[in-house]
């Protein structure tokens, strides 16, 4: 049956939910030709996409003027203001081209204060769905706005089941209405394609890789990170850390860094398009995150038969390594928490190292597009 569907999600950094907001459009139209997708462009936020879209017949619908580039996008407030912006500038426009297109259903994944604000004051054919990605901070607004229009909301989909029984011990919506969707993360035939890895001249040869990525933020706790690495290099002179992502806390890094002496051992490599290529030459991925739900690089790094080392953080990577019979779980942010967890790695039986590999890989398979979209489509048909 064909549906005409939208996609929300005014993303104002390469964070993860805007890959897994491009690979959902993607797959339901790539397994299901009929179906009409279109991805609001609400500010200029995909212009850099229009290829991508235009290549899988996906439609970009411009709904305001392009001042994407003038928002500020890095720091808690700066990015708070952006939101408002958008909520200002967007609330006529988009009323208007919902009720101008009368799409079936639209999904709302970033900013959803806004859509939600609309459904709440007027009466749509539209169903809406509410994507909730990462660990949301559910604030006594925000449960009290969430409540007042959960009748409303179609469904609710979930990255993680220990965040559906987070949802659901709230009582905020329907037990019905909240389903356990898994991030469209992985495109199988990008994922094989971006295996060949150069070494960068300044990264020593011969040196065992252990591999962190993401944003250069608070979430990541790569301070965390070096510090416990910088421990382990004191008797572990065969790895070097690699770091691959950019954000607002590299200069208070490098400093770290600089501070530790081990510039020579830790390498922040900015934002890279072929992170698969870096996960297939490494040894160990470390997720040190403060929260995640589940964590795209360690599904990525799962794909790729790398070993997993991560925080037991909300919400999801507990869930994800199984409480550590798929990889090895440390305490969130405790002192040598990562070292003992590096030692650990580095004495662990080789048979061991290829068995957990092989129980998180197959995990991992959940977050292919095509299971991503077979999932989906068993949501919306119930």
């Amino acid at each position: 049956m064909k549906k005409n569907i939208f996609y929300w999600s005014p993303c104002l950094n390469p964070v993860g939910t805007l890959r897994s907001t491009l690979n959902s459009a993607l797959s339901l139209k790539k397994y299901n030709d009929k179906n009409e997708i279109s991805m609001i462009n609400v500010c200029g936020e995909w212009n850099n996409y229009k290829n991508f879209f235009s290549d899988n017949s996906i439609n970009l619908i411009n709904l305001n003027f392009n001042y994407f580039k003038y928002l500020p996008k890095r720091g808690f407030i700066p990015s708070r203001f952006s939101y408002l912006v958008i909520f200002i500038l967007s609330f006529l426009p988009l009323i208007i081209l919902l009720k101008k297109h009368k799409p079936d259903i639209i999904f709302l994944h970033l900013v959803t204060s806004l859509p939600l604000t609309i459904l709440r004051l007027f009466s749509l054919d539209t169903e809406f769905i509410l994507r909730i990605s990462g660990y949301p901070k559910l604030n006594f607004l925000r449960k009290f706005f969430w409540k007042s229009i959960s009748n409303k909301i179609k469904f609710v989909t979930c990255p993680s089941y220990d965040l559906k029984k987070q949802l659901e011990a709230l009582n905020i919506f329907s037990d019905k209405k909240i389903y356990f969707l898994p991030d469209a993360i992985i495109r199988i035939k990008k994922l094989k394609k971006e295996k060949k890895f150069t070494f960068d001249k300044n990264i020593p040869k011969n040196k065992k890789i252990i591999l962190s990525a993401g944003r250069l933020t608070k979430q990541k706790n790569f301070s965390y990170l070096i510090n416990e690495f910088s421990e382990f290099s004191k008797t572990n002179d065969q790895f070097v850390l690699l770091i691959l992502g950019d954000g607002e806390k590299k200069e208070e890094l490098l400093k770290l860094i600089a501070k530790e002496g081990v510039q020579n051992k830790v390498f922040l490599l900015g934002h890279k398009d072929n992170i698969y290529s870096y996960m297939h030459s490494s040894s160990v991925f470390v997720l040190s995150s403060l929260w995640e739900d589940p964590g795209f690089v360690i599904v990525e790094a799962a794909l790729c038969n790398l070993f997993v080392i991560s925080s037991n953080c909300p919400n999801g990577p507990r869930e994800f390594l199984n409480d550590g019979k798929r990889g090895i779980l440390f305490e969130s942010n405790k002192e040598k928490a990562i070292l003992r967890s590096l030692q650990k790695f580095n004495k662990m039986d080789k048979n061991k190292i290829f068995n957990d590999k092989l129980k998180l890989k197959k995990e991992a398979q959940k977050y292919t597009i095509f299971k991503h979209y077979a999932q989906l489509s068993k949501i919306l048909n119930s």
